[in-house]
């Protein structure tokens, strides 16, 4: 079953890029990491998802990310059923889908490259526009993507209770790093 949803996952990021770019200019990730971070006085809230699927165009520089919201692990078992139920309400917005380019960013050369990514993300019903940086590293083919920025709960119309509202950051940081092998 998870080898179809993800086959399932792989092909809706390719249909975003047409059926005709060729193969060769596709990079994937099948297992990218997205965490989130959010500090408070009574206690903090982090969780990891490791299941995040990508594929960047490296001819257009466009890129999909494509990420399941019940694939996140937190350290408490409490937390992620309220993360899923009471908050990012997985079972009507099961995912996270982000859309967009790497602003002037050059596939051939090799080594660490600082970008722009812009796009729009689609999350809890909502899409926003967003932009963030991100340090691309050309190894041989292979691309390492990784970097971080913030996102506002209020963005993305996620209610939170008057009574948690304290416990609960008003912005979350999130991290990414994505390892990109040639698709096949």
């Amino acid at each position: 079953m998870k080898r179809l949803v993800n086959t399932i996952i792989i092909m809706f990021l390719l249909l975003h890029f047409g059926v005709s770019a060729q193969s060769d200019s596709r990079v994937i990730s099948r297992q990218g990491q997205v965490s989130f971070f959010s500090y408070t006085s009574v206690e903090n809230i982090e969780a990891t998802n490791n299941l995040v699927s990508s594929i960047i165009e490296t001819s257009s520089n466009k890129i999909v990310v494509d990420m399941l919201m019940r694939a996140f692990v937190f350290k408490k078992a409490l937390m992620e059923e309220h993360f899923n139920e009471s908050y990012v309400e997985s079972d009507i917005y099961p995912k996270l889908t982000f859309v967009g380019e790497i602003i002037a960013f050059e596939a051939k050369t090799k080594g660490p490259q600082t970008k722009i990514i812009k796009g729009i993300m689609d999350f809890h019903g909502i899409k926003k526009e967003i932009e963030f940086k991100t340090k691309i590293e050309n190894l041989n083919g292979n691309y390492v993507l990784e970097g971080d920025f913030e996102v506002s709960v209020s963005d993305f119309n996620i209610k939170i209770p008057s009574l948690l509202a304290p416990n609960i950051a008003k912005e979350i940081k999130v991290m990414f790093r994505f390892e990109y092998i040639p698709y096949e």
